[in-house]
């Protein structure tokens, strides 16, 4: 198949398809004393997006401003994320992520790396394949950024 007849709508259809079943599978790894999704997508936003304020995150992860704080009553109670004035204004708080709740992220990871790194060895996949798949990582990574 020559690059003309790529359709770019079945690419990406194909793509979803097999990038979400991938991160549904992922997702399902348990980890001891593991995180809960609304737990490791707060963690996450706050650590990719530095300290920031419970109604923010609440808006970044599109959550009801109760729910996030009970998410956040429960990371705090396990030393995962602290709260610190407000630098710019002493009323409000701003929410930090520990090092004990950087670890669970790294943890949490970790796991799923392994799980990944599993399925790859074992004879599911060829040298070949091996190589392809290593290749597309970066194209994957790049796709991201362009969404």
């Amino acid at each position: 198949m020559n690059d003309d007849d790529l359709d770019p709508d079945e690419v990406a259809s194909v793509l979803l398809s097999g990038i979400s079943a991938l991160v549904r599978r992922v997702r399902q790894v348990p980890v001891d004393g593991g995180l809960t999704m609304p737990e490791r997508t707060a963690l996450s936003h706050l650590d990719r997006s530095g300290p920031t304020t419970s109604s923010v995150l609440a808006r970044q992860v599109q959550i009801t401003a109760q729910a996030m704080g009970a998410t956040l009553g429960a990371l705090r109670a396990r030393g995962l994320v602290e709260r610190h004035p407000d630098p710019n204004d002493g009323r409000r708080m701003v929410l930090s992520v520990t090092d004990a709740g950087l670890q669970a992220l790294k943890d949490k990871r970790n796991a799923r790396a392994e799980l990944i790194a599993r399925s790859l060895t074992g004879g599911a996949f060829t040298p070949a394949e091996l190589e392809q798949l290593a290749s597309a990582a970066p194209l994957l990574e790049r796709l991201a950024q362009n969404i």
